[in-house]
């Protein structure tokens, strides 16, 4: 099943310290019906939605539960028992191969 995602997550950790987080809502187009933005919303939330399925299902639900379900680390803890650092470690190879599966399309949509 395809996974829900907020349009109010955050898009991972920002990539410098200076540089803010993009969210999912400000690189999407206007979810309105002009030409082209139904289709771009679309091959956005595709990419997304394939990058998190070639996660392994650990990263993948660390990602999900942290960056879409906003669920601390610590309750990850209680809830699975698996030690916080390796759920750490978990999340940021998720969010390195996210960025790296995703980098091509946002430097095709977003840079100039």
């Amino acid at each position: 099943p395809r996974a829900t995602v907020s349009l109010d997550a955050p898009l991972g950790a920002a990539a410098a310290d200076d540089e803010p987080a993009r969210l999912l809502q400000d690189v999407l187009p206007a979810a309105d019906d002009a030409p082209g933005n139904r289709l771009l919303r679309e091959t956005i939330m595709d990419a997304l939605t394939d990058a998190l399925a070639e996660l392994p299902a650990e990263q993948r639900q660390v990602f999900v539960w942290h960056e879409l379900e906003d669920k601390s680390f610590n309750d990850m803890v209680a809830e699975t028992g698996v030690p916080l650092k390796t759920l750490i470690s978990r999340k940021h190879y998720a969010v390195k191969h996210l960025r790296k599966r995703l980098r091509v399309l946002y430097d095709e949509l977003f840079t100039d």
